[in-house]
């Protein structure tokens, strides 16, 4: 099984700075694909950033510029890095991992732009 923790959510003002950590632990062998998506109260799921292991990464549009999403290997985890936040981009975010065949998701971490 794999666990996926994740942390950094909170509070933060328009304009301000967040950042996101998930770590994989459990019978990892090689992560394909580290990835973060969100949902906003009454709007689906959506993708907000992925990196695979040769450092592609992906954005959606309404984060370009202002997010950027790494990863350590070495630790299994991977971070967004959310500067300029709006009050938009309130919703929980669930870290999402791929190995193999297999997807795994995080409990979710909120994180709430507001003045």
């Amino acid at each position: 099984q794999v666990q996926l923790v994740e942390s950094g959510g909170g509070l933060v003002q328009p304009g301000g700075s967040l950042r996101l950590s998930c770590a994989a632990s459990g019978s990892i062998f090689s992560i394909s694909r580290m990835g973060w998506y969100r949902q906003a109260p009454g709007k689906e799921r959506e993708l907000v950033a992925f990196i695979l292991s040769g450092a592609y990464t992906n954005y959606a549009d309404s984060v370009k510029g202002r997010f950027t999403i790494s990863r350590d290997n070495a630790k299994n985890t991977v971070y967004l890095q959310m500067n300029s936040l709006k009050p938009e981009d309130t919703a929980v975010y669930y870290c999402n991992v791929r190995i193999g065949h297999n997807v795994y998701w995080g409990q979710g971490t909120q994180v709430t732009v507001s003045s």
